[in-house]
């Protein structure tokens, strides 16, 4: 037992170390924008989970379709409903990685361009993406942002010929998210 204590501790020690390198936010916030020909629409949600590895540049978010905020609760109950079936698909979900990350030394204070491309799930459909984003880091605190367009067919969700003047094909998607250091 006695040979073991030295692995366990140097295995602790590096976990903690590679915890200490995470940044994370519970309270990020996405929101979308559709124009189109008969009236515009917009969405917040304030919610949104994310992570960033600072040691390989991971990076992944998650939300609660339900989180999405309308202006009009007609609207919002016909997104949840109709367009993207909130009870059949919950969340979405991006798994990616800031492909620029070994060009940059975000250990210092500065705004960063970043790259970055993964996977993101929406209504069930999985589709790669790549946006450029920006990065700010001000000692401990991170804040990213982007924008990036979704195409609504792309993710199979289907808008009734009775409104499809109401919902733009392409949807511009805004994202900003302040990181904090993650502890346990």
């Amino acid at each position: 037992m006695k040979n073991y204590l030295p692995l366990f501790f140097i295995i602790f020690l590096c976990f903690e170390a590679y915890a200490q390198n995470k940044y994370f936010s519970r309270d990020g916030k996405i929101s979308f924008y559709s124009k189109a020909p008969v009236e515009d629409i917009e969405a917040h949600h304030n919610q949104v989970s994310s992570i960033i590895n600072m040691e390989n540049g991971d990076i992944v978010f998650s939300m609660l379709i339900k989180g999405f905020q309308f202006e009009k609760a007609l609207m919002q109950e016909h997104f949840n409903e109709n367009y993207l079936e909130s009870e059949k698909y919950p969340k979405s979900v991006f798994e990616g990685r800031i492909t620029n990350f070994n060009d940059l030394d975000l250990s210092k204070d500065g705004e960063y361009d970043l790259k970055i491309t993964g996977q993101l799930t929406i209504h069930g459909v999985t589709k790669e993406y790549s946006t450029d984003a920006k990065l700010k880091r001000t000692g401990d605190k991170l804040q990213g942002t982007c924008t990036f367009k979704v195409k609504v067919a792309d993710h199979k969700i289907k808008i009734p010929s009775t409104v499809v003047d109401n919902i733009a094909e392409v949807v511009d998607v805004n994202v900003d998210i302040v990181y904090q250091p993650y502890k346990k």
